[in-house]
């Protein structure tokens, strides 16, 4: 277990392009949801697929799979349970008949037209704003299937790994799944909302506000003008569990499956999650704009078979969710001497790292909010971009060009003495390793590439400050 995992950035697409590449989001520049990965950057079941393994992917969510943005490069097989329909239905190494073939070839022709329609959702203003509106969030929040079918697909990729039709007996197989059990919309199922929000069941008023919630997406991506009362605090972290729980469940019955078959015990497993989720701490909602512990710090766990790592270790350092791309590839017996330097699972512990995180705020949102909330844009910066940086117990956030927030993220992981004011020296040193990756450029441009130590973090003078500050040994 990882106890301090940092994902890259904070939402669905630079996250995962991120995981997918080893790279920070300033290289890979997947900053958008209208962004597409550059032909020059290989990704990870590229890399697998041309070592010999089967990759197939089970998404649950439109950002991944039917957008056309690249991240579904590299596999063989891709099937996404959100959109209108399953794309490219029948592929997950399985051999479909007459019939079959023919629902393929007719689905993948309606497809290619809905996926149009869904691609220009993602990069239309209009179109985004026109999604929000009360009569369409009900409608795409059901036709649309927009949390995908976790148990669908966990049920699919249980039948690839333990079946394993129309696969050689000795081909390995790289299988990415992505579930959406715990994202807005919060609908879990009844035994879970009595277990884990029984006052929802019981309060019309705790009923009514869930229900405007939920159909209310906006509020899904805007800061809050006021904080949540306590009830309503209460019925979103209890909803938020409940699904939560739920989704464990689902990946426990999956387990169990593959323990039986044991296949468990030849496979790598990876657990991990792309960003978090504000709830109304700090008066943020959902996961566009900020870069605190909420969004950036996310759950990861590793089980791996040739116990590198012995079973029940807890890593305390903090890691990036990027070198998952790495611990892939030195797994499969296909990275680099440089990339196997960064596996999380190296025998001799994962490589001790300073970390870095980017929240780019998605570039419609923001045109939404400007068009409904110019005032909160501007008072909360939300159409700035944030970076920050770890370095031993010490957080840097530093948020367009001037404002930086600094966090004792061991005494404070909820980040709340923002302490730059107290320790001038070290937001000075901590800008200064920040600077070193984003290089010499605004905040607002596009930042140079990162390589696993920072140009300038080497620097004689550098290092004798980190000493001095505590932040290295002597």
């Amino acid at each position: 277990m990882f106890n301090n995992a940092i994902a890259a950035a904070q939402w669905t697409v630079p996250s995962h392009a991120s995981m997918f590449t080893g790279l920070y989001p300033s290289e890979h520049q997947m900053f958008q949801s209208y962004s597409v990965m550059s032909e020059q950057v290989e990704t990870l079941a590229e890399r697998l697929q041309r070592g010999g393994y089967y990759t197939a992917g089970f998404c649950n969510n439109p950002l991944v799979g039917v957008i056309n943005n690249g991240l579904r490069r590299g596999f063989y097989s891709f099937l996404n349970y959100s959109g209108l329909l399953t794309s490219r239905p029948n592929q997950a190494g399985k051999s479909p008949g007459l019939v079959g073939r023919y629902r393929q070839f007719f689905k993948g022709v309606l497809a290619k037209f809905l996926n149009r329609v869904q691609d220009a959702f993602a990069r239309s203003d209009t179109l985004l704003a026109l999604s929000f509106t009360p009569l369409m969030v009900p409608l795409w929040q059901t036709a649309l299937s927009f949390k995908g079918n976790t148990a669908k697909s966990l049920e699919d990729t249980a039948s690839l790994l333990i079946e394993r039709q129309g696969i050689q007996p000795q081909q390995p197989i790289f299988a990415f799944v992505n579930l959406m059990g715990t994202h807005m919309p919060y609908h879990p199922p009844r035994a879970y909302i009595e277990q884990f929000a029984p006052h929802v069941l019981q309060d019309r008023d705790a009923r009514n506000f869930l229900q405007r919630f939920n159909s209310d997406v906006y509020g899904w991506l805007a800061p809050l003008t006021g904080a949540l009362d306590q009830q309503q605090k209460k019925t979103l972290d209890g909803m938020y569990d409940a699904e939560v729980a739920h989704q464990d469940m689902q990946l426990g019955h999956f387990f169990e499956q593959l323990r039986q078959s044991g296949r468990l015990d030849q496979t790598l497993v990876i657990i991990c999650a792309d960003h978090g989720e504000h709830l109304g701490e700090k008066q943020l909602m959902g996961h566009s704009l900020s870069i605190y512990n909420e969004l950036v710090q996310v759950p990861l766990i590793i089980r791996d078979p040739d116990n590198q790592l012995s079973q029940g270790t807890q890593v305390k350092q903090v890691v990036s969710t990027r070198r998952l791309f790495h611990t892939a590839l030195a797994a499969a017996g296909l990275a680099t001497d440089q990339e196997a330097a960064l596996s999380l699972t190296r025998s001799s512990g994962p490589t001790a790292e300073h970390v870095f995180s980017e929240a780019v705020p998605p570039q419609n949102v923001v045109n939404l909010m400007q068009k409904r909330q110019p005032d909160l844009v501007r008072d909360r910066a939300c159409d700035q971009p944030r970076r920050a940086v770890w370095l031993g117990r010490h957080k840097l956030i530093k948020t367009g060009c001037d404002r930086v927030e600094l966090y004792d993220v061991v005494e404070d992981p909820g980040e709340d003495l923002n302490l730059s004011d107290i320790l001038p020296e070290n937001v000075e040193v901590l800008q200064e390793c920040l600077q070193a990756l984003v290089g010499d450029r605004s905040a607002a441009a596009a930042v140079a590439a990162v390589t696993a130590r920072a140009p300038g973090f080497d620097d004689p003078e550098v290092q004798r400050r980190l000493q001095e500050l505590g932040y290295l040994e002597d």
